[in-house]
């Protein structure tokens, strides 16, 4: 009977945790849902605005007007925007990330990294409680950035980092993040952010285009409007991509918890059920046994 008792415990146990992940599961679609519409819209602007830009750095090569963003030279001060999430229980999400940009640091960065030159800027607290235990120097942390997303929250941040490129303390910025693809896969994703790009890339209309163009208002008015509000937006789109591939990564995953804990479920009955008909059994042969000594 022990046994019994303790299938009954375990059953109960896996139910709990089974309505636990489902209930989790039902909330990141919830959520998967409503961040998904966000991110179909902004990707299609977000594009066509980084090809203007694209078309704009091209057009400013060898002009008189300065490019404060478009500053190019020796990468010797290295910063990686690394974003992750604040909560796990999804799958292989962040330690994706995480390898990525271990071997981005190994593969490109290892002379800058030798230097100290290297920091992270962490946004998530996965990603922060790694590699703040590494030899990685952390410029900073935005963990509560992912608590309620916002363009205005993440214009702030974009801010901050171009500003800190502008000011010569970094040469090179880089984002490393998950981009949604769908619930049940998500595309690792190294971007380039700073200094802006002067060539598109292959494919693009720019490359075939002429590289001087008239502008209403003028090239001063457009550098110092078009080309932030294409990098924050650029920013912002990295960040709500993550956003969006962690609830669905999460949604997966609780999602395949709930089916496991259902066959375990199953397992665990039909055994719970096999121990109760062999101990009724017992029961009836120890009955039968004790008649026919009686009997004898």
């Amino acid at each position: 009977m022990a046994n019994l008792k303790a299938i009954r415990i375990r059953i109960t146990s896996v139910k709990s945790t089974r309505q636990i992940t489902s209930a989790m599961k039902m909330v990141s679609a919830a959520k998967l849902r409503k961040a998904q519409d966000k991110i179909v819209r902004l990707r299609p602007y977000a594009g066509k605005l980084h090809e203007i830009l694209v078309g704009l750095s091209q057009s400013l090569a060898g002009t008189e007007v300065e490019n404060v963003y478009g500053r190019t030279g020796d990468t010797e001060k290295v910063l990686i925007v690394v974003v992750t999430s604040n909560r796990g229980l999804c799958g292989a999400f962040n330690s994706n990330v995480i390898k990525e940009t271990r071997r981005v640091i190994a593969e490109k960065y290892y002379t800058q990294f030798e230097k100290g030159n290297v920091k992270l800027l962490t946004i998530g607290k996965k990603g922060y409680d790694f590699f703040r235990r590494t030899k990685v120097p952390i410029a900073g942390e935005n963990n509560n950035l992912l608590n309620d997303l916002s363009f205005n929250d993440a214009s702030l941040v974009a801010e901050k980092i171009m500003n800190s490129f502008v000011a010569g303390e970094y040469d090179r910025i880089d984002i490393i993040y998950n981009q949604f693809k769908n619930a049940a896969v998500q595309n690792l994703t190294y971007e380039h952010f700073l200094p802006v790009e002067t060539e598109a890339a292959s494919g693009d209309n720019w490359k075939n285009a002429p590289a001087d163009y008239i502008y209403e208002p003028g090239k001063e008015e457009i550098i110092r409007e078009l080309i932030p509000k294409s990098l924050r937006i650029q920013f912002y789109k990295a960040v709500l991509d993550s956003y969006v591939a962690e609830n669905g990564a999460r949604m997966t995953s609780m999602h395949k918890a709930t089916d496991n804990a259902t066959t375990i479920i199953r397992e665990l009955t039909l055994q719970y059920n096999k121990a109760r008909q062999a101990a009724i059994t017992n029961q009836i042969l120890e009955v039968v046994s004790g008649a026919e000594a009686l009997k004898g």
